[in-house]
C-alpha cells in the first residue's frame, strides 16, 4: 500500500474550508453529461498529483483496459466481465457479440407482449406482470422501473417480489387475476431458494385457475434453461439467456430487466443503454487525469486507506432516484467488501467502506443531524438530478437544501456567530447549536436528467467499483461471502425439520424459540 502519510499529517490538520476555497477554480470532472466536483475534499494538488501517480502505479489504465479487451478479469470463474458488451453500440466480435445478441430474442418478446401480438392463454392482452427475483436480479430492475414510473404504459400493471417472507408475494399478488398476468422469473443460476420459492408459489396460483395453460403466463430469464424446464415439468416455458459472464449485480443491462422493458417500453430503455455506453466511451478512452470514473475510485482509496474512513453516504436529490443507494449497496459492497486477493493472500489495507444513504430532502429529516453533528466526519455524496421540467419553485428548493447541506458540512456554524445572531441565546444552548464543519462532499450533477442521463450515472458506478476494487486488488466479480449464507441457510432449515443437527449451542437455542 502506497504510504500517503506527509500528505495526510498535513491535510488532516488543514482547515477544509480553506482547502475547497483553493480548489474552486479547478475544472470538475465531467463525462457522458454527467459533472463532479470534487472540492470539499481533504485533497490540495500535491496530494491529488500523488494520488494520481498510485493509480499508474497500480496499473489502472491498464486494468480499464483489460475489462473492455474481455480479459478473463474473473480469475474465480475463469471468464471476463461483460455486462458493457449489453450496451456497447460498437462493433463486437467472440463471445462480447454473443452476449449483445443475447437480448434480441428477449426484447422482440417484450415487443409482441406490448403490442398483444403473444396474448394470455385467453387470447387478450396481458395487463399485470409481477417480477420475481432477488439481489441483483431484483434491485436493478426495481430501480429502473421506479426511476421512470411517470413514463410507465399504464395499460401494465407491474410488480415486484423479492423476499423470502410470504407476505411479499401475497401483496405482489394482491388484487391481480390469474387469467391477465405475466409472471417473469430471473435467477441466473435457476437455484436461488427465494427466487424458487416465490416462482413455486406464483406457479400454483397460475395452475389453480389457468391448469395446463400455466407456461404461457410465465417467462424466466436463466443461464440454466435446463433446470427452468425441469421446474416446469418438461413444459414449452419461454426462457432468456442470462449470460454467464455478466454478474447478477450488473444484470440490469440484461434480460433481467424484462418486465421493465415491456413496462416502460423500447424508447425508454434503450436511451438507458446509449447513455451507459456513453460512459463506457469514456471510462475506456480518457486518460487518468480527466476519467470520471477512475478519478472517484481513487478518491474511494484516499478516503479510506489514506484518511480511515469507513463509511461513505449518498444521498440522491431525485424522486426518481430515490432506491439508488440501496442499489449501490450490492453493487459496491458485494464487489469489494473482501479481504483476500485473487491469489488467496490477504489485503495489505482496508477495501470498501459501508455504504449507506437515501432520499434528500427527506433525509435531512432524519438522520441529517447525524451528518452534522455526530461524531464521525463521514464524506458524503451529493447526486443533484431534479426533473428539469418540474415546477420552478420545487426543483429551486431542492436544489438550495442540497446546496445548503453540503455548504454547512463542509463550513460549520461557530459559537461566535451564533451569539451574534442570537444574543439573548443562554451559552449552553447556544453551543449545542455550534456546527464544526470540516465534513467533506462530493457534488454530481446533471444539467438534465432522463434514461440516458441514468443509464451513464450507473455504469460510472460500475466502472467505479472496478477500479476501485483494482486498486485494493481484489476481484469485484465473485461473492464467496454470498454463497456461505446459502450453504448454511440449507443446512439449517434441514435441521428446522428435525432432519440434522445444528452448527452450534447458540444457533439449537434460538432454532428452538423460534420454532416453539
Amino acid at each position: 500500500m502506497t504510504d500517503f502519510t506527509d500528505h495526510t499529517t498535513r491535510l488532516k490538520a488543514a482547515s477544509l474550508s480553506d482547502l475547497a476555497s483553493a480548489r474552486a477554480a479547478d475544472t470538475p470532472l465531467s463525462a457522458a453529461g454527467w459533472t463532479a466536483d470534487l472540492s470539499r475534499h481533504r485533497l490540495d494538488a500535491s496530494a491529488a498529483q500523488a494520488l494520481l501517480d498510485f493509480g499508474h502505479a497500480a496499473k489502472l489504465p491498464e486494468a480499464i483496459k483489460a475489462l473492455f479487451d474481455a480479459a478473463h478479469i474473473n480469475p474465480s470463474e475463469d471468464r471476463p466481465a461483460l455486462h458493457w458488451a449489453l450496451r456497447s453500440g460498437d462493433a463486437l466480435s467472440g463471445e462480447a457479440a454473443e452476449v449483445r445478441q443475447s437480448l434480441e430474442s428477449a426484447d422482440a418478446y417484450a415487443d409482441a407482449i406490448r403490442s398483444g401480438t403473444i396474448t394470455t392463454a385467453g387470447g387478450t392482452k396481458f395487463k399485470n406482470i409481477v417480477h420475481i427475483g432477488i439481489g441483483g436480479s431484483d434491485f436493478g430492475p426495481r430501480l429502473l422501473a421506479d426511476a421512470f414510473e411517470k413514463e410507465r404504459d399504464r395499460t401494465f400493471n407491474l410488480r415486484f417480489c423479492a423476499n423470502l417472507d410470504p407476505l411479499d408475494l401475497e401483496l405482489a399478488l394482491d388484487g391481480l387475476a390469474p387469467a391477465d398476468t405475466l409472471i417473469i422469473g430471473v435467477s441466473k443460476s435457476f437455484g436461488t431458494e427465494e427466487t424458487l420459492y416465490n416462482l413455486t408459489r406464483a406457479k400454483a396460483w397460475l395452475q389453480a385457475k389457468l391448469g395446463a395453460d400455466t407456461a404461457k403466463h410465465m417467462a424466466l430469464v436463466t443461464s440454466r434453461a435446463d433446470r427452468a424446464s425441469a421446474w416446469l415439468d418438461g413444459a414449452d416455458v419461454t426462457t432468456f439467456d442470462m449470460p454467464a459472464s455478466v454478474g447478477g449485480r450488473f444484470s440490469i443491462w440484461s434480460n433481467a430487466a424484462l418486465a421493465c422493458r415491456i413496462a416502460l417500453g423500447p424508447d425508454i430503455i434503450n436511451q438507458v443503454r446509449k447513455g451507459a455506453a456513453a460512459m463506457d466511451t469514456h471510462f475506456r478512452d480518457a486518460p487518468l487525469e480527466r476519467n470520471l470514473p477512475a478519478r472517484l475510485a481513487l478518491l474511494d482509496y484516499w478516503n479510506r486507506n489514506a484518511l480511515g474512513e469507513t463509511m461513505r453516504v449518498v444521498l440522491a436529490y431525485a424522486r426518481r432516484l430515490r432506491m439508488l443507494p440501496t442499489y449501490l449497496q450490492q453493487l459496491e459492497m458485494e464487489s469489494n467488501g473482501k479481504s483476500v486477493r485473487p491469489d488467496g493472500s490477504p489485503v495489505s489495507g482496508a477495501t470498501a467502506p459501508a455504504l449507506w444513504g437515501g432520499e434528500g430532502s427527506v433525509g435531512q429529516h432524519s438522520y441529517h443531524q447525524w451528518l452534522h453533528q455526530g461524531t464521525d466526519a463521514v464524506p458524503t455524496e451529493f447526486i443533484l438530478a431534479p426533473d428539469t421540467d418540474a415546477e420552478q419553485d420545487g426543483r429551486l428548493a431542492l436544489c438550495a437544501h442540497a446546496l445548503a447541506q453540503a455548504e454547512v458540512l463542509a463550513n460549520g456554524r461557530f459559537y461566535e456567530t451564533i451569539k451574534a445572531e442570537e444574543p439573548e441565546l443562554p451559552d449552553h444552548v447556544a453551543r449545542q447549536k455550534v456546527h464544526t464543519g470540516g465534513r467533506p462532499s462530493s457534488f454530481l450533477t446533471v444539467d438534465t436528467f432522463n434514461p440516458h442521463a441514468f443509464g451513464a450515472l450507473l455504469a460510472m458506478y460500475e466502472h467505479r467499483t472496478y477500479a476501485a476494487g483494482a486498486l485494493w486488488g481484489i476481484n469485484s466479480f465473485d461473492q464467496w461471502g454470498v454463497e456461505a449464507g446459502k450453504t448454511m441457510a440449507g443446512k439449517l432449515k434441514a435441521a428446522l425439520n428435525g432432519e440434522g443437527d445444528f452448527p452450534d449451542a447458540v444457533t439449537a437455542k434460538l432454532a428452538a424459540r423460534l420454532t416453539k
